[in-house]
C-alpha cells in the first residue's frame, strides 16, 4: 500500500448512522435514487456532524449509513398454537 493510499484512508471519518424508522416503499424509492424527504433529512444530518467537527471536517469523507426498517407483524393467536 502506498503512503498516499494509507493517507487517504486516514481521512475517512467513522460511519455515521441515521436511523430512519419505519418508511412507506415511496419515500424509500425516493430516497434510493437521492430525492425527497428522507434525501433531505440524511443531507441534515451530515450538515450537523460537519458543523460539529468544524474546521477539521475539511480533510474528512463523511458517511453516511441509513436504516430504514420494516416491523414485523405478529400472528394472531388461533385455535391452534
Amino acid at each position: 500500500m502506498q503512503l498516499e493510499d494509507r493517507q487517504a484512508i486516514a481521512r475517512v471519518a467513522a460511519p455515521i448512522v441515521v436511523s430512519l424508522g419505519k418508511e412507506n416503499r415511496k419515500r424509500i424509492r425516493q430516497l434510493k435514487r437521492g430525492r425527497g424527504k428522507l434525501m433531505d433529512e440524511v443531507t441534515h444530518v451530515l450538515e450537523q456532524v460537519r458543523a460539529n467537527f468544524g474546521e477539521h471536517a475539511d480533510d474528512k469523507v463523511f458517511v453516511p449509513v441509513v436504516l430504514v426498517y420494516r416491523r414485523k407483524r405478529r400472528r394472531s393467536v388461533g385455535l391452534w398454537r
